[in-house]
């Protein structure tokens, strides 16, 4: 009877410090923390905002000239108050309604158009390809901000004319990812799959072609949420926003700017709910498409 002697495993010479330092796991702890920080920061601007109405906060346009520019911490009044007296925390809250409004619908509304003109493009190619091109290339070369302020000029400030304003100004952005995305996806064989079973064009892009690059260009219309509040922010800033009695947040601070060296928190703390806000959906967006990322490549 003969034995069969079996060779000792060898140790791996890969350790688990080895591992820890790897730039897979980098990333992947990289796109943890940014997820995490994102969605808080985001977290701490989006859910007072929703929640104003049910807050104990004076009336955001309540006045009591008795009580003008009381700096924050001030009794009953956590942010302080304005020039008028008016609660500075609430006017933001509510303020924040209106910006972020926009800017969601804003956002909807590009990264409808966007996919629908990119997928298009990228999927039939010929002139509607080039028609499609030809629209970004001649939006892409204009000055943004130049060319809202002569639309809401021309139509006025109302919250819809803004609204359809920024979605026009975005969609560029989600149509160039979509077509080059498309255009990746109809080389695929179950494209050409499809097409043998008889589907026509339309069909094997609505059913089989968008649903695959929906995830990825959702996550542009994501990122363009900080960009479109933005915007927002800079027209009512310069006058062009949606009008009184809305307090939206650019509109807070071009109203404190001139008290800005005896009353700081009049313009520091409308800014900085923008700036936290912007920071967690940046970190959010670029947490979630890491992730996607890795999850293609594995």
């Amino acid at each position: 009877m003969t034995t069969t002697v079996v060779p000792a495993e060898r140790p791996s010479a890969v350790t688990a410090r080895d591992l820890a330092r790897a730039t897979a796991t980098r990333q992947q702890r990289s796109a943890r923390v940014k997820l995490w920080a994102g969605a808080v920061c985001t977290a701490l601007v989006v859910l007072p905002v929703a929640l104003a109405g049910l807050l104990p906060l004076p009336g955001a346009n309540e006045q009591d000239l008795s009580r003008r520019r009381l700096p924050p911490l001030s009794e009953g009044h956590l942010f302080g108050t304005d020039q008028l007296g008016r609660d500075l925390l609430s006017r933001i809250l509510h303020g924040g309604q209106v910006s972020l409004s926009v800017g969601v619908l804003a956002v909807l509304v590009s990264g409808v158009i966007g996919i629908v003109a990119g997928s298009a493009a990228g999927f039939f190619g010929g002139w509607i390809d080039a028609l499609v091109s030809r629209f970004l290339e001649a939006q892409l070369a204009l000055p943004l901000l130049m060319m809202l302020l002569l639309v809401v000029a021309l139509f006025g400030p109302s919250v819809t004319v803004i609204t359809c304003v920024i979605a026009v100004a975005q969609w560029p952005e989600v149509a160039r990812l979509t077509r080059s995305l498309v255009l990746v996806e109809r080389e695929k064989p179950y494209v050409a799959a499809a097409r043998v079973l008889g589907l026509r064009g339309w069909a094997v892009l609505v059913r089989h072609v968008i649903p695959n690059v929906v995830r990825p260009a959702s996550l542009v219309v994501l990122l363009l949420l900080a960009q479109a509040v933005l915007l927002e922010s800079a027209l009512s800033f310069l006058g062009a926003g949606p009008q009184r009695p809305f307090a939206t947040w650019g509109r807070i601070i071009s109203d404190g700017q001139a008290y800005i060296t005896t009353s700081w928190w009049l313009v520091t703390l409308p800014g900085l709910v923008i700036a936290v806000l912007v920071v967690g959906v940046n970190l959010l967006g670029d947490g979630l498409r890491d992730r996607t990322r890795r999850r293609k490549g594995a």
